[in-house]
């Protein structure tokens, strides 16, 4: 058996969050449960440092941008052995290896007449990098938003476009199959109705900016942010080459998102791998969001919560446990110092510290303060 599991990969305009946090320790305890069982397992994470934000962030820092993607990355990197994690690989959009794999998908779905160009007129956020149909909007004093809270702008510019909706049929056929490949219940809900109610093509290039792949053949054009950030979860794997152990032995693989990304890895990634005649992922878990003393967390209210920090004061094995022991793994939870020191008091101190010094004491006065080795059971 084989187990392969992926964070997101996290976007580099800003410094590493507690969310961040979160996805990958999700990752890592179920990587570490899957190697226990004695199954072969590959744990994923890495940078996702193309598109329009990346671009302006380094702009607002006078930076070059590959400079700036390369000092944010690595905070990205660095944060991974703080939280305990044990990863196998940290994939980066700017390496070779994946600009080479994200430009043999393009081709090879241009090869199966699955891409076109034309142009592209529709609201579009940069800060979500998507585009949103009218109907989805609100109008806040007079600006039209996002779901997400982002603000969207008219655009209009020549692009590739992939056929997204020659696929709706296929990918509610595959869901309906797989009733567990996008968990929570309610997500897997979600994604099905946004599928039935009709798939839209998908502009997959940009012409108004630079910093992103390169589309082949076509210079004034880079790809679109998702179908280059998704493809990283088989570049991982040695794509092109489908033939390859890493590749046969791992492949279809599973996928942790924030829910706010669910819809570019349960519609959009499937319908790129079936176009390109690779099969979907194995299922996709979206987790929910955080709120810190019960407000949203923002960069505006000035509340986020740093990683290094926290763990820094209550210790690396508390911090784990309350993530995954507050909140059931898929809901919304509230971050908050009083339920922190409630679960490291309650929970590991006087319930688990009381097992075991009730333990170790019947061991010191019954047995001698020896442990025998368990007999094995024929």
């Amino acid at each position: 058996m084989s187990f392969y599991i992926t964070t997101p990969i996290y976007y580099v305009n800003s410094l590493p969050h507690w969310g961040h946090a979160y996805t990958s320790i999700a990752c890592d305890i179920l990587c570490r449960f899957h190697k226990l069982k004695g199954e072969d397992s590959y744990f994923l994470t890495g940078t996702d440092e193309h598109g329009q934000k990346v671009e302006k962030a380094s702009l607002l820092q006078n930076k070059d941008t590959q400079l700036f993607v390369d000092e944010i990355s690595k905070t990205f990197r660095d944060l991974i052995p703080y939280l305990g994690c044990e990863i196998d690989d940290f994939i980066r959009t700017t390496e070779n290896r994946h600009k080479n794999a994200a430009q043999y998908l393009w081709n090879k779905l241009k090869e199966n007449n699955q891409i076109y160009l034309s142009n592209y007129e529709g609201w579009y956020s940069i800060r979500d990098e998507a585009f949103y149909l009218e109907s989805e909007l609100t109008k806040v004093e007079n600006v039209f938003v996002a779901p997400s809270g982002a603000p969207v702008e008219w655009v209009k510019e020549e692009s590739y476009f992939f056929k997204l909706s020659a696929w709706e049929d296929k990918l509610i056929e595959f869901y309906e199959h797989n009733e567990e490949a996008i968990l929570p219940k309610s997500r897997y809900n979600e994604v099905l109705s946004f599928i039935k109610g009709g798939l839209k093509d998908l502009s997959i290039s940009r012409t108004t900016f630079k910093w992103g792949i390169k589309v082949p053949e076509a210079d004034n054009h880079v790809m679109y942010v998702w179908i280059d950030a998704l493809c990283n979860y088989i570049t991982a794997l040695n794509y092109p080459d489908t033939e390859n152990d890493s590749f046969k032995n791992f492949w279809p693989g599973i996928h942790i998102v924030g829910k706010d990304i669910l819809r570019f890895h349960a519609v959009y990634w499937p319908a790129f791998l079936m176009a390109a005649d690779i099969q979907p992922p194995k299922k996709i878990f979206a987790h929910g969001w955080w709120t810190n003393e019960g407000q949203k967390i923002s960069k505006s209210v000035g509340n986020i919560i740093n990683p290094y920090e926290i763990i820094d004061q209550y210790g690396l094995d508390q911090i784990r446990f309350f993530l995954f022991r507050e909140v059931p793994f898929g809901n919304d939870g509230d971050f908050s110092k009083d339920a922190i020191a409630q679960r490291v008091n309650a929970d590991l101190s006087n319930n688990y510290g009381n097992l075991i010094q009730r333990i170790s004491t019947f061991i010191v006065k019954n047995l001698d303060s020896q442990v025998a080795k368990p007999k094995k059971i024929r």
